[in-house]
């Protein structure tokens, strides 16, 4: 057996999408056990006509992927606030390098789940195709942020040439010495 080959879909992946959704209802439900869970699933399989019939194990096996899959959601999602809260004051390059770093793991931990057969070669133009799409989402997203900040400097020297322009007109009908109207432009340029 290949190592794409070790992990075959299980009884409950091969439900019916709308007994696999009541399914999730139940394991969501904090008061049904994993017994009851499988007890109503089977019932609900017998009442509209299926034969197969899903184990205690099976939906225990299903239920720990899921748990661990939400863990791994809520860790990320965690680590992701974390960066984004320590670098929302820094530039706006440090957040596409984040960016970048969990494009990269995400390819990385694909490439491990296609060798454990976790993924099929079935499953890769998919997520193949998913990475493209975050990749060039996050490539315009970085060229948006950057174009704001350029529009938002170019505002600020503008903003900054308007206001020396109006400080030398005030400045030169006070009677203000010209080295001291110049001094006072270069400060309000940020010139040195």
């Amino acid at each position: 057996m290949t190592d794409q080959k070790r992990r075959q879909t299980s009884s409950i992946e091969k439900l019916p999408p709308d007994i696999l959704e009541k399914l999730h209802e139940l394991l969501r439900d904090p008061r049904v056990t994993q017994l009851d869970a499988t007890r109503r699933i089977n019932e609900v399989l017998a009442d509209n006509g299926h034969e197969e019939r899903v184990s205690k194990s099976s939906l225990n096996r299903y239920s720990q992927r899921m748990e661990q899959a939400g863990e791994r959601l809520r860790h990320s999602r965690q680590v992701a606030e974390m960066w984004i809260a320590k670098l929302g004051s820094q530039p706006q390059g440090q957040l596409g390098h984040l960016v970048n770093e969990m494009l990269r793991t995400l390819a990385f931990e694909s490439t491990l789940k296609l060798q454990e057969g976790i993924l099929t070669e079935e499953d890769l133009p998919g997520v193949i195709d998913n990475l493209k799409h975050l990749s060039l989402a996050m490539q315009r997203l970085e060229k948006a942020t950057s174009d704001n900040v350029k529009r938002e400097q170019e505002l600020r020297k503008q903003l900054a040439a308007e206001a020396a322009e109006k400080a030398e007109t005030t400045l030169v009908s006070q009677g203000i010495s010209a080295d001291s109207i110049a001094q006072i432009k270069r400060d309000i340029l940020g010139i040195a």
